[in-house]
């Protein structure tokens, strides 16, 4: 496998893509050999566990709030997320995530994201930002949280989309 580690960080191959299927309630129904072996779970304890299984602790929930909202919306979203592995670990992925629909009724029926390595310099610019998310938070919950993120990227002129493709 294309893994390696740096003191408590993972990497892997910009080559290869962590890849994960998810029912409605965000329950995994699918993942790759990179995400199982990347994240130090058995597929066993993988499929049928929340996807939040492999939540940091430094992640700011409102980015996950960002990425749900979108999602079932119906919308593809990509972003920075900083996964925890079974160890207690963690790795950095650049996350494209997007709904699965039925192909007779369009109703969506699960979630697929697909992982690559994240560019060093969008983990650069993304953590100053989730640190202050995340203290935004604990002060004032995942609305101003949201707040922040919103008034950050209205004074940059630029979406999150944007704001997270300016630093590939």
């Amino acid at each position: 496998m294309p893994i390696t580690q740096k003191g408590d960080a993972f990497t892997f191959d910009e080559n290869f893509f962590i890849v994960s299927k998810t029912d409605l309630k965000g329950h995994i129904t699918y993942a790759n050999e990179l995400f199982i072996k990347i994240s130090g779970y058995s597929e066993k304890e993988l499929l049928g566990a929340p996807h939040n299984i492999v939540r940091h602790a430094d992640m700011p929930k409102a980015i996950f709030k960002l990425v749900w909202d979108k999602a079932q919306a119906g919308d593809e979203i990509f972003a920075y997320i900083k996964n925890r592995t079974k160890s207690g670990h963690y790795y950095w992925v650049h996350a494209y995530i997007t709904p699965i629909f039925d192909t007779k009724t369009h109703a969506i029926i699960g979630y697929h994201s697909v992982r690559r390595a994240p560019n060093p310099k969008g983990i650069a610019a993304i953590e100053p930002l989730y640190q202050k998310m995340l203290q935004a938070e604990q002060t004032g919950g995942i609305q101003h949280s949201l707040s922040y993120l919103n008034t950050m990227l209205s004074d940059l002129k630029v979406s999150y989309a944007q704001f997270i493709f300016s630093h590939e």
